[in-house]
């Protein structure tokens, strides 16, 4: 028993080392808050947790006995390694495809801007633009100011394009402008809890109650939602100097 314990350990410490490295950079880099909450990271990363930490050991504690020769115990803990390691691989690609890139103010609301957002053509040629704002692969998260094109037709060719489910002018690169251009706008759709459509009456009692334990007022216009794949969230905003006070969760 002290064997297989000893692998156990071992095997544990390993997978729980290599994962927190991988995390820890991601997290650091792309997905610190709101950012793991909005794109929905948790998902993948209970995967990553429950094959690379869990049943890893845990197999390795099943299939480890002193009584094989060590061409066996290779082989079996080397299986378990490969399928681990797909798991992480493929893990670490999801998180890495989808790393927040961006956070837009874009017509009457705030957007996470996903890598896999951004329209592949789009960035390319924003890329060989050299574009100020546009993507890179070591790109950090930036706040910045999406707005429809002034050209009417082009403004509805992208309006329609988002309706029918394809690329939004948050994922075209060559239309961001910098977060300071924006701010007139974003006063201007600044909101009550209760004016902002986003939310529905239970989210919208809820926010108000966390505004007010946090000393926040609930009837004052200095409030937006703040979207991604996940759930929404209310950002409230200094409406003096448009800094974000709070963002906070609506369930």
């Amino acid at each position: 028993m002290k064997f297989r314990l000893t692998a156990f350990g071992l095997h544990l410490l390993g997978s729980a080392t290599a994962l927190t490295l991988i995390l820890g950079a991601l997290y650091l880099g792309w997905y610190h808050w709101p950012g793991w909450y909005l794109s929905e990271a948790v998902h993948v990363i209970l995967l990553m947790v429950g094959v690379d930490v869990v049943l890893g050991p845990l197999l390795t504690l099943i299939v480890a006995n002193s009584k094989k020769s060590m061409r066996v115990l290779g082989r079996d803990i080397g299986i378990i390694v490969t399928v681990q390691l797909v798991a992480l691989l493929y893990g670490t690609m999801v998180l890495w495809s989808g790393r927040p890139l961006y956070y837009a103010f874009s017509v009457d609301c705030l957007e996470v801007v996903q890598a896999s957002d951004i329209d592949a053509d789009a960035r390319k040629a924003s890329e060989q633009q050299k574009l100020a704002l546009a993507p890179h692969w070591y790109s950090l998260p930036r706040w910045i100011w999406a707005p429809l094109p002034q050209d009417p037709e082009e403004a509805q060719k992208i309006v329609g394009s988002a309706l029918g489910g394809g690329t939004d002018v948050i994922g075209l690169p060559q239309y961001y402008k910098p977060w300071d251009l924006g701010l007139k706008d974003l006063h201007a759709q600044l909101k009550k809890v209760d004016e902002i459509r986003y939310f529905s009456p239970k989210q919208k009692k809820a926010l108000k109650e966390r505004m007010q334990a946090s000393g926040l007022a609930v009837d004052q216009p200095d409030a937006i939602a703040l979207m991604g794949r996940g759930p929404s969230l209310l950002a409230v905003i200094d409406p003096a100097s448009l800094r974000i006070k709070a963002i906070i969760k609506a369930t």
